[in-house]
C-alpha cells in the first residue's frame, strides 16, 4: 500500500486545529481540573490529545488497508503534525503577550501543555502526540473482533469516569459512602479499577461476538421460537418497570430532578414526533403549545386574585382543560397554515410561537396572564393525601405521563390514521391524490402534538410553582426539534436516547455550563455527519437515507 502522506498530513492538522481551538478558549484549562483516573488523567488531557488519537486513527482508516506497520506509521505522522499547532501558541506565547488578545492563552494553561516545563516541555507534548497518533493508527489496523472489544472497554471506563458523580451518588445510596471509597478518590477512578473495568467489558464484548461467530448457521438459520422471544421482551419489561420504579429512591434528589427534565423533554419530543416524524410538518412554534398548557394550569389553579378559576380548580381538575385548549390552539394555528409545506411553515410557525411569547409579556395582556411578573403561587398537585412537592414524587408523575403519551403514540403510529400521516410525509399529493383527507390529517397532527406538549406544560408549572413569560423561548423548541433529530425521526425509542443526550448529560455536567451550548453544537455536527439518521431510527427513515448504498455481491470462485 502506498501511503498518501498528502491526506495523512491533512487529518494531523486538522486534530491539531481542533486541540488549539480547545485551548484556545479556555476549554482545556477549565477541564484540566477535572480527573478521571487517578491524578494523571484529567478531562483537559482528554480534550487535547483526543484530537491526536482521532487523527492518527482517520488518517489510517482513510488508507483502508495495509499492514499493521504502515498503520503505525501513518497514525506516527499524523500525531506529531497533529501537534504543530499547539506548539506554535507555546512558541509565540513566549515572545508575544498573546493574553491581551486571547485571555484563555494564559500561563498556567502554558504549563499544562508542556507539562510544567517551558519550551523544552514541547519534546515531551510532541512524545505524547505522536505516541498517542501511534496508537490511533494500530487501532485501526487490529482485527475488526478486538478493535470492537478494545473501543467498548474504553468507551465504558470514559463514560464512568466523566460521570462518577452519578456513578457515587448510586453507589452511596445502595452500599454507604464507604464503597465509593473503594473505586473512587477524589471523584477520579482509581488506575487499578479502571484498568480492571477495562479488561472485564473489553473481556465480555469480545467473548460475546466470538459464541455468535462460532454459532452453527443451522442454529442462526433455525427459526425463532415466538414464546421464547416473548417471554425475553416481558422479562426486559419488567426489569426495566422495576429499575424506573425504584430509581428516585437509587438515585437521590438532584438525579431525581434531571429525570424529570428529561421526563418532560420526552413529553415534548413525542408530540414534535408525531408532527415532524410521522406528518413531516416542520414546526418551530411547538413552545407555544408548552406555554399554553403551563399559563392554564397556572391561571385556573393559582392562590392570588390573578386567576380566572378562583382558586376552585386543582391540579387533576385543570389538566383535562390544559390540555384541550392546547389542542385548541393547535388547530387554530393548523387552519391559517394548510397551504404551506418546507420552509415556509417552519417560519410561519416559528413567528406563531414568537407572537405567544410577547404576547405573555405585554401589557394588554397584563391583567390576565400577569405580564412579566408572570403566575406566581401555583399548588403543587395531591391525590389521597400524597403531596407531589418533591423531585422524587414529581418523577412519577411526569413518568406516568410519558408513559401514556408513548403508548397513545404506539397506537397511533400503527393505526391507519399513522399511515395517512405517513403517506402525507412522504408526497402530499400523491397522497391527496389517494384519498386521503389532508386539511384533516394535519389538523389531527397539529392538536395531538400540542396536547402533549400542553400536557408538558400543565406538569411543567406545577413543578415549579411559578411561570414566566422568559421561560417559553424559541430554545425549546430548538431542544424538543433536536432530541427527535439526534434520537432518529418517527422512533419513540429514539426520543427518549435523545432526550437523554441533549438534555439529562448536561445536566449532569453542569460544572462546565459555560461551554454547554458549544459542546450542544459540536455533537449536532458529528451526530449529522456520521449518523444522519439518528441513534435509533425508524425503519423507514434508515432505508430513506441510506437507499443509495448498494452494496456489491460478493464474487463465487
Amino acid at each position: 500500500m502506498k501511503i498518501n502522506w498528502k491526506t495523512t498530513l491533512r487529518y494531523g492538522l486538522i486534530g491539531g486545529v481542533s486541540a488549539l481551538y480547545f485551548s484556545m478558549i479556555g476549554m482545556v484549562e477549565l477541564f484540566a481540573g477535572r480527573n478521571l483516573i487517578g491524578t494523571t488523567v484529567n478531562m483537559g488531557h482528554l480534550l487535547l490529545y483526543g484530537g491526536m488519537l482521532a487523527a492518527g486513527l482517520l488518517a489510517a482508516r482513510a488508507h483502508h488497508q495495509g499492514k499493521l506497520a504502515q498503520h503505525a506509521v501513518i497514525g506516527l505522522v499524523a500525531g506529531l503534525s497533529a501537534a504543530i499547532p499547539t506548539a506554535l501558541l507555546v512558541i509565540l506565547h513566549e515572545f508575544i503577550p498573546m493574553q491581551d488578545v486571547f485571555v484563555s492563552v494564559n500561563n498556567a494553561l502554558i504549563r499544562f501543555l508542556t507539562f510544567e516545563r517551558g519550551l523544552p516541555g514541547l519534546l515531551q507534548f510532541f512524545l505524547a502526540s505522536g505516541l498517542l497518533g501511534l496508537l490511533g493508527g494500530l487501532f485501526d489496523g487490529i482485527p475488526t473482533d478486538y478493535r470492537r472489544a478494545v473501543g467498548t472497554g474504553l468507551a465504558g471506563v470514559a463514560i464512568v469516569a466523566v460521570f462518577s458523580d452519578l456513578v457515587t451518588q448510586v453507589l452511596t445510596n445502595l452500599f454507604g459512602r464507604a464503597s465509593v471509597n473503594i473505586f473512587f478518590v477524589s471523584k477520579a477512578l482509581k488506575p487499578v479499577i479502571a484498568l480492571v473495568l477495562l479488561l472485564a467489558i473489553a473481556a465480555f464484548v469480545f467473548m460475546r461476538d466470538r459464541r455468535k461467530a462460532n454459532a452453527p448457521a443451522a442454529v442462526a438459520a433455525a427459526p425463532l421460537d415466538k414464546r421464547a422471544a416473548l417471554r425475553k421482551q416481558v422479562i426486559l419489561f419488567v426489569i426495566i418497570g422495576a429499575l424506573l420504579a425504584i430509581a428516585p429512591w437509587i438515585l437521590g434528589s438532584f438525579l431525581s430532578q434531571v429525570l424529570f427534565e428529561v421526563g418532560r423533554f420526552v413529553l415534548l419530543g413525542l408530540g414534535l414526533n408525531i408532527v415532524v416524524g410521522y406528518a413531516g410538518l416542520l414546526d418551530l412554534g411547538y413552545v407555544a403549545f408548552f406555554a399554553f398548557g403551563a399559563y392554564t394550569m397556572g391561571l385556573l389553579t393559582t392562590t392570588t386574585n390573578l386567576n380566572l378559576g378562583g382558586g376552585v380548580f386543582n391540579f387533576w381538575l385543570a389538566l383535562p382543560i390544559a390540555v384541550l385548549v392546547s389542542v385548541l390552539f393547535g388547530v387554530l394555528l393548523g387552519f391559517p397554515v394548510l397551504s404551506l409545506r418546507g420552509d415556509y411553515l417552519a417560519i410561519v410557525t416559528l413567528g406563531f410561537g414568537e407572537i405567544i411569547r410577547i404576547l405573555a409579556l405585554s401589557d394588554w395582556l397584563k391583567p390576565i396572564m400577569g405580564g412579566a411578573q408572570g403566575v406566581l403561587f401555583i399548588p403543587t398537585p395531591e391525590i389521597f393525601g400524597i403531596v407531589f412537592d418533591s423531585p422524587e414524587s414529581m418523577y412519577y408523575l411526569v413518568l406516568a405521563a410519558a408513559l401514556v403519551a408513548a403508548f397513545v403514540s404506539i397506537r397511533l403510529r400503527d393505526s391507519r390514521l399513522g399511515r395517512q400521516w405517513m403517506a402525507m410525509r412522504e408526497d402530499e399529493d400523491v397522497a391527496e391524490a389517494m384519498g386521503i383527507n389532508t386539511v384533516q390529517t394535519k389538523l389531527l397532527a397539529f392538536a395531538i402534538g400540542a396536547g402533549f406538549s400542553g400536557l408538558g406544560g400543565a406538569i411543567f408549572a406545577a413543578r415549579l410553582g411559578n411561570i414566566f413569560p422568559h421561560s417559553f423561548n424559541l430554545l425549546i423548541s430548538i431542544n424538543a426539534l433536536s432530541l427527535i433529530i439526534v434520537g432518529g425521526l418517527g422512533s419513540i425509542p429514539g426520543v427518549i436516547v435523545g432526550a437523554i443526550a441533549l438534555v439529562g448529560l448536561p445536566e449532569l455536567l453542569r460544572e462546565f455550563q459555560e461551554y454547554r451550548l458549544l459542546i450542544y453544537g459540536i455533537l449536532l455536527i458529528v451526530m449529522m455527519l456520521n449518523r444522519p439518521e439518528g441513534f435509533l431510527p425508524a425503519e423507514v427513515f434508515k432505508r430513506e437515507l441510506h437507499a443509495g448504498e448498494i452494496t456489491e455481491p460478493a464474487e463465487v470462485e
